[in-house]
């Protein structure tokens, strides 16, 4: 499948040079949502569709395994490319490449609206009583927690040197093990159990099933950073393999531990279904709780530098553009969180436009553009087109069931 003269002949012949908003922006892309994939969004899945499910679970990630080698062999077209905009470039000019861009941004600020609304959420259930007087105005509930949730985060959300929060690249892995093991322990030992109402197959809640299981996988403008950061390139397809079978390990077990535990009754976050007064279910609503505090500021600091970058080139107050963007960036993070605290809804936004975008489409038609394989007929390119047919499908039921929902919730 794999043409080797073409892969060796170099299309570009001036270095594409990285900048270092679009660097941030491929490091942050799985260091912010990572997190949220494993412990939430497939855990909403199965209430909505059934066991059946998992099928598509498979499939969607077999689907994405695929993409992330055509991003290989993308990057193998030419020595230059360094990142996920160069592929764009190279295949359809320096427009798409701005497409990307704005795509790349858009997902990570959805993903830190997603992480205000776990947070509060996480608050209010600790603190379902909390209540402010204002002059009479009584402030509460989970709205209310939104509000305090930003507060908390604005120091963090002011750094320009996120070196500070480097080790959360660590807890990440760590909090996701900490969090199930707690879970199942709460289920073995805290009087849940295993019991919860389950069904084979739910037909009306595919479409939005299929959008959030789309959104576990949307790490591919990532994918170009560790290919070029590894020294033996030619295992990046097992580590490929290796990396989406660990994730759906995690993924189903977190969906099926959910399910089996409260069925349908299962929460946007099940954290939320967990009883308060058990240990092993305080570790897994701290551990939740303290996340999204550290990782907001990696979500967010790539959006904030496009915009300071091009703010900067009309003023020479570069401090105090700084501050003025983070600071109104943050504000409109928790305004959107408040007007829609819907976790799953905008998970599945995210997963139907931007994630199909970036991990399905893109892919597909920039290896075609580059390869030229679109021109014969052949089993990859058969392939290919099947996967294209189930992005665009999946990003089009998905967006309406999902935006659907989500106004149907206002």
């Amino acid at each position: 499948m794999e043409n080797q003269s073409f892969l060796n002949t170099p299309l570009i012949h001036t270095p594409h040079l990285k900048t270092d908003v679009e660097s941030r922006l491929q490091c942050t892309d799985t260091t912010g949502t990572g997190f949220i994939r494993s412990c939430y969004i497939a855990n909403q899945c199965l209430p909505r569709s059934g066991w059946l499910a998992l099928i598509l679970l498979a499939i969607t990630a077999y689907m994405s395994f695929c993409t992330a080698i055509l991003l290989k062999r993308c990057m193998q077209a030419d020595p230059y490319i360094r990142s996920y905009q160069d592929i764009a470039e190279l295949a359809f000019g320096k427009e798409f490449r701005l497409i990307v861009h704005v795509l790349m941004n858009m997902e990570l600020y959805l993903v830190a609206v997603g992480l205000l609304i776990i947070e509060g959420d996480t608050l209010h259930k600790l603190f379902p009583n909390f209540v402010v007087n204002l002059g009479g105005l009584r402030l509460g509930g989970e709205l209310f927690s939104v509000v305090v949730t930003a507060l908390v985060i604005l120091p963090s959300a002011l750094l320009t040197d996120l070196g500070v929060l480097s080790y959360v690249f660590a807890m990440g892995a760590a909090a996701i093990i900490i969090i199930i093991v707690s879970i199942l322990f709460t289920g073995v030992s805290g009087g849940v159990g295993f019991d919860g109402k389950s069904q084979l197959l739910i037909m009306g809640g595919f479409p939005t099933s299929i959008a959030l299981f789309i959104a576990c996988f949307g790490g591919h403008p990532v994918v170009p950073t560790v290919y070029i950061s590894m020294k033996n390139k030619h295992q990046f397809t097992m580590v490929m393999l290796i990396s989406f079978l660990f994730n759906n390990v995690i993924y189903i077990s977190i969906a099926v531990v959910g399910y089996l535990m409260y069925g349908s009754d299962v929460q946007s976050q099940i954290t939320l279904n967990l009883p308060t007064r058990e240990l092993s279910s305080k570790l897994a609503i701290y551990t939740t709780l303290a996340i999204p505090v550290c990782r907001y500021a990696l979500v967010m600091t790539p959006v904030a530098s496009s915009i300071e970058t091009g703010l900067m080139n009309k003023n020479g107050d570069k401090r105090s553009i700084r501050l003025l963007t983070r600071i109104a960036l943050l504000i409109s993070v928790a305004v959107t969180a408040c007007i829609f605290p819907y976790f799953e809804s905008l998970m599945a936004v995210v997963g139907s436009i931007c994630v199909v975008l970036a991990s399905f489409l893109l892919p597909c038609c920039c290896y075609l553009k580059i390869s030229g394989t679109y021109r014969k007929w052949s089993y990859e390119l058969v392939g290919i087109i099947w996967i294209i047919i189930f992005g665009t499908v999946a990003g089009v039921v998905g967006t309406y069931a999902s935006i659907s929902d989500l106004v149907g919730k206002m």
